[in-house]
């Protein structure tokens, strides 16, 4: 369990494409905060980035952003707050945030480029240390939307889970498909998967045990 003073901010504006499951993962993260101890708060509203309202929080999450979603002051503001040790998850379109921020770009650790059509895929798992994959199943399968990105992020952050392209059609990275990592970054952490596109998904308790663990590695447990 996590102390009930640990907060987690949910950050979902989009000035982009807009993933219609949205709602449903809001309310999927708040009660996954209630069943594990930590405050789960949510917002569109860009003004929540300055520094005296982010050190309310142990991690910032962006959840399907889209776009250009902060200010050069609230970019300013998060470049602090994760120099200062703060966490950060991005989950699955937050790749397809930030193009103009380089800073955003090696937080997340790829951008989004392309995907094929929403089917099932298998998930290679590469790391079981981490909390976020210790125990999703061997090959596991899953429907999503499988995302390709501008780069291969491998050599600057840790994989813990690759996609495997011979599973689904339309992938463009070939044999070595990152779809899940970590790295320490500028003195805070960052943890990024490239799942969760459907409303369905956050219903998989499989799905949730992964979004806890990159929460609780955002977060630092274990460092506190």
């Amino acid at each position: 369990m996590f102390p009930v003073m640990d907060a987690l901010l949910v950050y979902s504006r989009t000035l982009g494409w807009r993933h219609k499951s949205i709602p449903r993962s809001l309310a999927a993260l708040k009660k996954l905060g209630r069943e594990n101890g930590f405050r789960v708060e949510t917002t569109e509203d860009d003004s929540a980035f300055n520094q005296a309202n982010l050190a309310r929080f142990q991690a910032v999450m962006f959840l399907n952003s889209t776009g250009n979603v902060l200010s050069p002051a609230e970019r300013e503001a998060f470049e602090g707050y994760i120099r200062g040790g703060g966490g950060f998850a991005g989950v699955h379109a937050a790749c397809d945030t930030g193009y103009d921020w380089p800073w955003y770009g090696e937080l997340v650790g790829a951008y989004f480029a392309s995907h094929p059509v929403v089917q099932p895929g298998r998930i290679k798992v590469e790391d079981r240390e981490h909390p976020s994959t210790r125990d999703l199943p061997d090959g596991w399968k899953r429907w999503d939307e499988w995302y390709d990105y501008k780069e291969n992020p491998r050599g600057k952050v840790r994989v813990l889970a690759a996609l495997d392209e011979g599973s689904y059609a339309g992938g463009k990275m070939g044999a070595d498909h990152p779809i899940v990592w970590c790295r320490e970054f500028e003195g805070g952490r960052s943890w990024y998967t490239g799942l969760g596109h459907t409303g369905k998904g956050f219903a998989d308790p499989i799905y949730l045990r992964h979004l806890l663990g990159g929460i609780e590695y955002a977060m630092g447990r274990g460092m506190r």
